[in-house]
């Protein structure tokens, strides 16, 4: 599989962005909607850590409020390849019905890039079928 070099290019750019004062760990994310939409996030944190945004919630933020409701495909920038959190893994699975069809590329400083699906990073995730209609 080919990784998708505009949505990564586009997680490296936005990295820069990154307030990371704390953890001085910036992290910079993209995501492709169904929409065909490209949208951006980065780390924002805050000295009560609990505030803190990851970048890929960020970027589904953005593309939530730009009314788009699936993700397709994902790119994480950080300097060592890091993969997303626990908690970013689950909000990302909130946004589709097919994780194993989601990639999500990470690459690092070195331009080292890895790819795995979604299901691979969170292969339990939480569902429920509260506010679904019945």
């Amino acid at each position: 599989m080919e990784p998708p070099t505009a949505l990564i290019e586009a997680a490296q750019t936005v990295r820069a962005n990154a307030y990371a004062p704390y953890s001085v760990y910036s992290v910079g994310a993209a995501v492709l909607g169904a929409d065909g939409q490209v949208y951006i996030g980065c780390n924002v944190e805050n000295v009560s850590f609990g505030l803190c945004m990851c970048a890929e919630r960020v970027a589904i933020g953005q593309m939530v409020s730009s009314g788009c409701r699936r993700i397709v495909e994902v790119a994480v920038s950080t300097r060592d390849g890091g993969t997303p959190c626990g908690m970013c893994r689950q909000t990302l699975a909130e946004f589709t019905d097919e994780p194993e069809r989601v990639r999500v590329w990470l690459v690092n400083d070195a331009g080292i890039r890895e790819s795995y699906s979604l299901a691979e990073l969170i292969p339990n995730t939480f569902r429920t079928d509260i506010g679904s209609e019945k």
